[in-house]
C-alpha cells in the first residue's frame, strides 16, 4: 500500500507504448516488432485477450462481388450518408490484402471454408454481397487469441498485463519546469497502476498509441467487454484531444433477453442466413417498417424493435432460426449461440430465441486522420475508441473488426517511418508521478452504486430513442454525480475501479452533451420532440 506524499515513481522507457490488447493494437504491435521496434502492449485486464474484439461473432469484410466501390456504397448507405468517404475507400481498398497479409498468412487465423475449400462468406444486414470472412460465430475470439499467441513469442514486444492507465503524459503540463517554447501539446507517456501492488509507474515513450475499445459498460444492458468503459477516450479528452460524433452509440438489436445472462449477442449472420424477427404471436413485424425486412440497417431494426415492445408492453420479441434454416446447419454455423442457448434452456434448432437491443459498438470518439494521429503530437488512437469517420452515424456490419485491423496497419507504418525523428525524455524533466491520494479505504457499495445509477441514466435518458427533457436531466445527473465521483477518487487509494468510475462518468456526460447538442435524428442517434411521439415512429 502506498502513503500520500512526496515518493518517486519507476519509469520505464520504450520506443512506442500501446493501450490496449484488442484487434486494432495487437495490429500495431505485430507490424512495429517486424521492424524491431520495441514496444509495450498494455492491458488493464490480467487477461490480454480480455477486449471487444473477443466478443465479435459476425465476421470481418474480406471481398465479395464487384469492385471496392459498392463495398464503399454499402458503409455510406448504412452511416446515414454521413460518412467519410475519404476513409470508407482507404477501408474498401487496403482491407482485403490486411486480412490476407495479416491475419491469414501472418498470425494464421483459420476462417471458416465451404466445401471446395475456399472462405465461406457470409451476409449481413445493408450488405448488397456475401463478403464477410467468418470462424464459425467465434470471429473475434478466434483472431484475438491468434494475435495474443503470436504477441507472447515476439522479443520485441512487451506484453503488460493488469496495468491501469491513470493519465496521459504531456508537455508542457508535465514538464518539471515548463518554458514559453514548449507551446505544441505533446504526448511522450503515461501514468500507469499496477492492479495487484498498487505501484504507480511511469512509463516514457517515443510514440504512444490508444486503442482502449469502446464504452458499452455505461449503459445497462450491453455486449461488450467488461473493459470497454471509455477509459483511453476520457483520458485522451482530459489531455486535450479534439473528439467527435460522441452521439452515435450503435445498439445491436439482437441479444439474448434471459434473467442470468446480460451480455450475449446473437450475431447479425443469423439473419444473414435466413433468421426472421417476429413479436410474440410470430407476426413478422420488420415487413411493415422497411423493404429489406430483418435485414434493414442496424438503427433501424433496434428502433423498431424497441416501439414494438413500447406499443405492446412486452420485454423481448423473436428471433426464428429454426423456421428457416435447417437443423444441421445452424448447429454447424452457430456453434457458439447454440450451445450458450442450451445452457439456459433453449434449444434454437428447436424454437424461436428471446432478443432485446443492447448497446453495442461506439461510432464517434477520438478524432484522427487517416493513419490514426490525432491532434495532439505523438499521440495516435486506433480502433473503436478512435472516430475515422468510417462508421457515419451508423456502423455496417463488421466494418470494425476490418477498421481495426487497416488503422492498427495504416498506424504502424507511419510510425515506422517516423520514430527516429522522436527522442526519449527523461526523469530530469517529466514530472514524477506524486501519491497525493488519501489512503481512505474503497467501500465497494459506492462504487456500485455509483455504476447503477450511470448505467440506469444512459439507458433510460441517452439510449435507443432520445427526447430534448431526457437529455437534460442526463447531463444535469450526471455533472452532480461527476462532481461527487471527482471527489471520491482524491479521497481514497487510487485503484483501477476508482480510475474506472472516473472515466465512465466522464465518458457519459461526453456523450450526453453530444446527444443534446445535435437536434437532428440520424443513424443511431434518434432523437423525438416528445415521449408520446414513440407510438408513431
Amino acid at each position: 500500500m502506498r502513503k500520500r506524499g512526496k515518493e518517486k515513481t519507476p519509469f520505464l522507457f520504450t520506443d512506442v507504448l500501446i493501450i490496449g490488447s484488442g484487434i486494432a493494437g495487437s495490429t500495431t504491435a505485430i507490424q512495429l516488432a517486424d521492424k524491431k521496434i520495441k514496444t509495450i502492449l498494455l492491458t488493464n485486464s490480467s487477461d490480454p485477450k480480455e477486449s471487444n474484439t473477443k466478443y465479435a461473432q459476425g465476421g470481418i469484410i474480406y471481398k465479395g462481388q464487384g469492385d471496392p466501390s459498392l463495398l464503399e456504397k454499402d458503409i455510406f448507405l448504412a452511416g446515414a450518408k454521413v460518412g467519410n468517404k475519404k476513409a470508407i475507400k482507404i477501408l474498401a481498398e487496403e482491407g482485403p490484402k490486411c486480412v490476407e497479409e495479416i491475419l491469414i498468412k501472418k498470425i494464421g487465423v483459420k476462417f471458416t471454408k465451404n466445401k471446395k475449400g475456399n472462405l465461406h462468406l457470409t451476409k449481413e444486414a445493408a450488405h448488397s454481397t456475401r463478403r464477410i470472412a467468418h470462424v464459425y460465430d467465434e470471429t473475434g475470439k478466434e483472431i484475438e487469441e491468434s494475435f495474443i499467441k503470436k504477441i507472447k513469442t515476439n522479443t520485441y514486444v512487451n506484453l503488460l498485463t493488469n496495468h491501469t492507465l491513470i493519465d496521459l503524459i504531456t508537455i508542457p503540463h508535465h514538464l518539471k519546469k515548463p518554458s514559453s517554447k514548449d507551446n505544441k501539446n505533446t504526448c511522450v507517456g503515461a501514468y500507469l497502476l499496477n492492479n495487484k501492488t498498487s505501484e504507480v509507474i511511469t512509463i516514457i515513450s517515443k510514440i504512444i498509441v490508444v486503442a482502449t475499445g469502446g464504452i458499452g459498460q455505461v449503459f445497462l444492458r450491453t455486449a461488450n467487454s467488461c473493459v470497454a468503459k471509455g477509459d483511453g477516450i476520457y483520458s485522451a479528452f482530459r489531455a486535450g484531444a479534439k473528439i467527435k460524433d460522441m452521439e452515435f452509440v450503435q445498439f445491436h438489436p439482437t441479444s439474448l433477453f434471459h434473467k442470468d445472462v446480460d451480455n450475449l449477442l446473437i450475431s447479425e449472420a443469423t439473419r444473414g442466413e435466413g433468421g426472421k424477427l417476429k413479436n410474440k404471436k410470430g407476426y413478422m413485424f420488420m415487413n411493415k417498417v422497411d423493404k429489406r425486412g430483418s435485414l434493414a440497417p442496424r438503427d433501424i431494426v433496434t428502433r423498431s424493435i424497441f416501439t414494438e415492445l413500447i406499443n405492446t408492453g412486452e420485454k423481448y420479441v423473436l428471433l426464428d432460426l429454426h423456421s428457416y434454416i435447417k437443423r444441421d446447419e445452424i448447429k454447424k454455423k452457430f456453434p457458439h449461440i447454440n450451445n450458450i442457448c442450451l445452457k439456459y434452456g433453449i434449444d434454437i434448432t428447436k424454437e424461436s430465441i428471446p432478443i432485446a437491443p443492447t448497446a453495442h459498438f461506439f461510432c464517434g470518439g477520438i478524432n484522427v486522420d487517416s493513419f490514426g494521429r490525432t491532434n495532439i503530437k505523438n499521440l495516435f488512437a486506433i480502433g473503436e475508441c478512435s472516430c475515422t469517420g468510417i462508421h457515419g452515424a451508423n456502423r455496417l456490419a463488421s466494418t470494425s473488426l476490418l477498421e481495426c485491423l487497416v488503422w492498427g496497419n495504416r498506424c504502424a507504418q507511419k510510425i515506422i517511418k517516423n520514430i527516429n525523428k522522436n527522442k526519449l525524455l527523461g526523469p530530469k524533466i517529466i514530472r514524477h508521478w506524486v501519491y497525493t491520494h488519501k489512503e481512505e479505504e474503497i467501500d465497494p457499495a459506492l462504487i456500485e452504486q455509483d455504476w447503477t445509477t450511470i448505467k440506469s441514466i444512459m439507458w433510460n435518458y441517452v439510449g435507443i430513442i432520445r427526447t430534448p427533457k431526457r437529455l437534460k436531466r442526463a447531463i444535469k445527473d450526471l455533472m452532480y454525480l461527476q462532481y461527487r465521483i471527482n471527489s471520491f477518487y482524491k479521497d481514497n487509494l487510487i485503484s483501477e475501479k476508482v480510475v474506472g468510475l472516473r472515466n465512465g462518468v466522464g465518458v457519459a456526460l461526453l456523450i450526453a452533451k453530444a446527444a443534446f447538442k445535435n437536434k437532428k435524428s440520424r443513424g443511431s442517434h434518434y432523437i423525438i420532440k416528445k415521449y408520446s411521439d414513440i407510438k408513431n415512429i
